[in-house]
């Protein structure tokens, strides 16, 4: 009643363990003046089909059932959940959540009550919460102290002071907690089955790549320090095992693909790749992974022939370049009329990334890039990048721009301090579909990321004043809802 309202008007499932759990359930509503039925597989299938009708017509505020509604059942009138049974599975979890979220003529709410929780002191609500928050173990724990600010619009999730306590206590201890337990645990379970992937280990330790990569370790240091064969360590062995993680923000089909081919192919010479698109991937993939032990000229040759020299690298980039593909979250977009830059709208990619796929520079370390914004000569482009929430100890005071989406289509952009709308660059802004010049934007949330979202190509709207210009950009495709929701300001 508290949380619901008036319970007389509720049309409600109840996930339960049991038919006697079921039944129960039943009976005590029943007792408390909530109508309710309890059904399950073997009720025949007129009086489950019957109960459903009593329950859009309000007959009965309840139907408890054991394993039914799952999946492959519209019961769209559905209004309230009731979490009665515990499950450690996302996808059923996901399935059961589903049940009312169907869009129904009057509803405009549906209200999940989780009733379980702390099942088990094994329970993961890691695992429970990262099906519909965003973001890593991390992030999860800063969304649960924060009250969760970046669900979708519309929707709330509330837990009280102590459930929050034990939530938080949940996930920070959900895990091995430091390199020797972890290590042990690895060790453990190539005892069981041998030889161990990287694939195989998270699944079974229910760590992350984050985890793994955390305090400059990598899976070769996890798998040596277990005993288990790794291959030779070639000249820059430990930095570029470090390097694999920074390539965790990989979140495109088209990208992975791209990497894995090069890396199978021995990371060939630039000379012998002839499709620039490809070149330009080339370049991405050994310039990530060897910005931190190369000069300023050294050329993209002689990085793919250290890259090449860490046979053990190569292995380990390549697992997780493959344990990526389970984790992308948006359908990516290519950029069909500018057919040399292999990047896809809507995936994630660093600075690095983004500059050799415009081609800036031919080195395999990148020209260097402070500022938000960066023409690309070979593409006759402007490359925007900018960071929702400024911090004042990464940015300088001059360089705290409101940049932010106004809605799905619209960025609100603020030029250089400098930048007269009169300029050559302010009248390039202004002008470029006439000129033939292209914009791209590229946007994250904080500094903390690693990577910035690909917003694609965009068409200048408007402005207001200059140095700064307050400058309004058209996206070509709308971006998601979670990336919105990550870049909108609160008073837009």
């Amino acid at each position: 009643q508290r949380r619901v309202g008036n319970t007389s008007g509720m049309r409600a499932l109840g996930f339960c363990v049991s038919v006697e759990h079921a039944r129960f359930m039943s009976r005590v509503f029943n007792e408390h003046g909530i109508k309710s039925v309890a059904i399950w597989s073997e009720t025949p299938r007129d009086e489950r089909e019957q109960a459903l009708r009593d329950l859009a017509s309000k007959k009965v505020n309840v139907v408890f059932s054991v394993d039914l509604f799952n999946e492959g059942v519209d019961v769209p009138t559905v209004d309230t959940l009731l979490m009665l049974r515990p499950t450690d599975s996302a996808t059923l979890f996901l399935q059961q959540l589903g049940r009312g979220l169907r869009k129904y003529k009057g509803k405009t709410v549906c209200t999940v009550l989780d009733f379980v929780g702390l099942h088990r002191k094994e329970y993961r609500f890691d695992v429970r919460f990262g099906t519909i928050l965003k973001g890593a173990r991390k992030q999860i724990e800063e969304q649960v102290e924060q009250a969760f600010p970046f669900l979708p619009a519309g929707c709330h999730m509330e837990l009280d002071h102590i459930a929050k306590q034990r939530v938080l206590a949940n996930i920070r201890a959900a895990i091995p907690s430091n390199f020797k337990l972890r290590v042990d645990e690895l060790r453990a379970i190539a005892r069981q089955q041998g030889e161990v992937s990287l694939k195989t280990y998270l699944e079974q330790s229910g760590l992350t790549l984050e985890d793994i990569y955390a305090s400059n370790r990598s899976w070769s240091a996890y798998k040596e320090a277990a005993g288990l064969p790794v291959l030779n360590a070639g000249p820059k062995e430990e930095e570029l095992r470090k390097a694999c993680g920074r390539m965790l923000h990989v979140d495109d089909d088209h990208r992975i693909n791209a990497y894995l081919r090069l890396l199978s192919a021995g990371v060939p010479k630039p000379a012998i790749v002839k499709d620039i698109a490809e070149k330009r991937f080339l370049r991405m993939l050994v310039s990530s992974m060897t910005s931190t032990v190369v000069g300023q000229t050294t050329e993209v040759d002689e990085s793919c022939a250290l890259l090449r020299a860490h046979p053990q690298v190569i292995a380990e980039l390549t697992e997780v370049l493959e344990h990526l593909r389970n984790q992308i979250e948006h359908v990516p977009i290519p950029l069909n009329a500018w057919p040399n830059i292999p990047l896809r709208v809507h995936a994630q990619y660093t600075r690095i990334e983004i500059q050799a796929a415009f081609g800036d520079g031919d080195k395999a370390k990148l020209p260097a890039w402070r500022e938000g914004v960066r023409f690309m000569r070979s593409e006759n482009c402007d490359v925007f990048v900018f960071t929702r929430v400024k911090n004042e100890k990464v940015f300088s005071p001059t360089t705290l721009y409101s940049d932010f989406a106004i809605n799905r289509e619209l960025i609100h952009w603020e030029s250089q301090s400098g930048t007269p709308a009169n300029s050559e660059t302010g009248l390039r802004y202004q002008n470029h579909a006439t000129k033939g010049s292209g914009v791209f934007l590229f946007a994250r949330h904080s500094a903390d990321d690693r990577a910035f979202h690909f917003l694609g190509p965009a068409t200048y709207v408007s402005h207001k004043g200059e140095k700064p210009m307050q400058v309004t950009w058209r996206l070509h495709h709308p971006m998601p809802g979670d990336v919105y929701q990550a870049l909108a300001a609160a008073v837009a």
